[in-house]
């Protein structure tokens, strides 16, 4: 099938805005390559022997053979987190498939894994964000060892895959793959959730309920079953070709996560041994960087995503924009209907055909890059078919023509809305992103006086009390990635839903996050340049008039530019980010790029 000619468009642009910085990166990649492998036969006999000495004498004979591939895992496991308590077992499982395979084994390191749905309204989410780049160097600190020929990378949720991915990339002439855990099983739907939480915000139920209705839906090993960052990092790693195809959405304890997690270990170790090489830096190029676009917007996935996605291509040398989003998003029509943007969750998704039945009516109707190379071997055709245990071997079988459920996933010719539900807002206010497609065409489009807010809690305290009873355009303001490291605002999101559901035409501006339950309140989010930042979001006053066009793509404050130009310098509020580790990222805050730049501290162009 011919690629979409739009999307092929997109592509060529990724392709020449990073011309040099993508070469520069395949240079550096093929010089690290150059290097005799596999690389622990270059270290001192004291180096290795440090590399090797708590293995077991036949575990050293096997690293002494040069033929035998090293293997480093990183895991983020911890058992606090129920998507990344199922990896606690999982080196024992990587290691006997590897040794199966002919090589061996090591946990190379650990990276942190927080939890933004424990951190939220917290001084801790202040780290969410630049815990990615943490992850980053710790990815890099565990893989410096040069003892290995490849790695397995172990980690879920919102920022662990994104750091990942950044520090993996800095390694890129090796195969790695990434292996997951899988969903929990299916508590309360989210529709019951959102209501419980949206009663309690407007007083009608009280604490224990909302705690028994939040314990009812997050309630066992396994990822949080909404479409929110995690299941996104998931279908991306999926779409991109870095997971064993079905591997995303396969429940923790089964039979079949064992046999996909026993079959990423003998897979990377035949990588490393030379078959079918891919190490991930070649893998991840223009192409697979223009599909997990695609990827996001055909399934409505989180807007955390138009940072990390930014993030982890500039790694490989890439250079996005949100234009590129955008720009998709009106090509991509939206096929799945999982919470926030519908009422299933992801278990629903993965039973109505999940990513394999996604990717082959994309690449079907010529909305995809087939012709890419991916961790189980050339082409994206190989992630169209399911994964099933027969007498306890794992195969692949074609899947059924239709979706087991039309209303969770659907087909190119039916699709759930014409476009990806992503747009870019751009005016006087600056560039924001805006997630459309859980709001109603009727509420896509605000236009009306704000209340300017310096956090989330002055506008809870607003909303609590009466204040915002009435059309309104919220605005919170400092909570950019150098103000604040760009928390997520979720505690807004029940209060404004109250709002609208009393009859106000309400929307949120903010230079924070949202992520992927902004729901169904228009938001416009992550606002650049952010307030600290000299943004005009900075200089905006109670009462002033804004537009939020979500059709047209119009972000507008209607204020007299010489008015504007009088107004006095924005000042941050007073706060010197002390308490739960704030004060030990300082320096990451001071480095931050700005929104569209993938919001992080490292430069992948030659700038300091």
């Amino acid at each position: 099938m011919t690629i979409h000619p739009g999307i092929a468009s997109v592509t060529r642009r990724i392709a020449e805005r990073s011309r040099e910085t993508r070469h520069a990166y395949l240079q550096r990649l093929r010089a690290a390559r150059g290097a005799s492998r596999p690389s622990r036969m270059e270290l001192g006999c004291s180096n290795f022997a440090h590399g090797v000495a708590a293995c077991e004498a036949h575990q050293k004979q096997v690293l002494m053979a040069p033929e035998a591939p090293g293997i480093g895992i990183v895991t983020a496991y911890n058992d606090m987190l129920s998507a990344h308590q199922p990896f606690e077992t999982y080196p024992q499982i990587l290691r006997a498939a590897v040794a199966s395979a002919g090589g061996f084994a090591q946990v190379a390191g650990g990276v942190p894994a927080m939890c933004d749905g424990i951190t939220q309204g917290r001084a801790g989410m202040e780290l969410s964000l630049f815990s990615r780049d943490v992850i980053a160097m710790a990815t890099a600190v565990a893989l410096s060892h040069d003892m290995f020929d490849g790695a397995l990378l172990l980690g879920v949720c919102d920022k662990i895959v994104p750091g990942l991915v950044t520090g993996a990339l800095c390694f890129g002439h090796l195969p790695m793959i990434f292996v997951p855990a899988g969903p929990m099983p299916s508590g309360i739907s989210n529709a019951e959730k959102a209501k419980v939480r949206q009663e309690f915000a407007s007083g009608r139920v009280g604490h224990d309920e909302l705690l028994a209705a939040e314990m009812a839906a997050y309630h066992a090993p396994g990822t949080c079953t909404f479409y929110g960052t995690a299941n996104s990092n998931q279908m991306l790693m999926e779409i991109m070709g870095l997971h064993l195809p079905g591997a995303s959405f396969v429940a923790p304890g089964t039979a079949l996560r064992h046999a996909l997690t026993e079959e990423a270990g003998r897979r990377v170790t035949a990588m490393a041994r030379g078959e079918e090489m891919a190490p991930i830096g070649e893998i991840i190029d223009e192409r697979v960087i223009t599909n997990a676009l695609i990827g996001l917007l055909a399934t409505g996935g989180s807007t955390n995503h138009t940072l990390h996605l930014v993030a982890m291509a500039r790694a490989a040398g890439l250079v996005l924009d949100w234009q590129d989003f955008s720009d998709l998003s009106a090509i991509i029509p939206l096929l799945a209907k999982v919470y926030p943007n519908g009422e299933a969750d992801v278990n629903a998704f993965h039973e109505a055909g999940g990513m394999a039945f996604l990717i082959r009516e994309l690449l079907e109707n010529g909305m995809l890059h087939g012709d890419v190379m991916t961790v189980a071997g050339l082409g994206l055709e190989r992630y169209t078919r399911t994964p099933v245990l027969r007498d306890g071997t794992l195969v692949y079988v074609d899947l059924a023509r239709d979706s087991a459920d039309p209303a969770v996933l659907t087909t190119v010719g039916r699709p759930f809305a014409p476009d990806g539900g992503l747009k870019v807002l751009s005016g006087n206010l600056g560039r924001a992103v805006i997630k459309t497609s859980a709001v109603k065409p009727e509420n896509r489009v605000v236009e009306a006086p704000c209340r300017v807010f310096d956090s989330q809690e002055a506008m809870l305290q607003a909303f609590q009390a009466g204040e915002l009873n009435r059309d309104v355009v919220c605005v919170v303001r400092f909570q950019g990635p150098k103000a604040n490291g760009m928390p997520e605002l979720h505690k807004l999101t029940p209060p404004l839903g109250v709002l609208q559901d009393l009859g106000y035409k309400v929307a949120l501006v903010t230079d924070g996050r949202m992520s992927g339950a902004s729901g169904k309140v228009p938001a416009a989010i992550h606002v650049t340049p952010e307030a600290l930042d000299t943004g005009m979001i900075g200089y905006v006053q109670d009462g002033d008039i804004i537009r939020l066009d979500a059709v047209a793509g119009v972000l507008e404050l209607k204020v007299d530019p010489s008015l504007l130009h009088a107004r006095s310098v924005p000042s941050a509020p007073v706060d010197q980010r002390f308490g739960t580790g704030r004060e030990l990222f300082a320096p990451f805050r001071q480095l931050a790029g700005g929104a569209e730049e993938g919001a992080g501290i490292f430069r992948f162009d030659g700038r300091v």
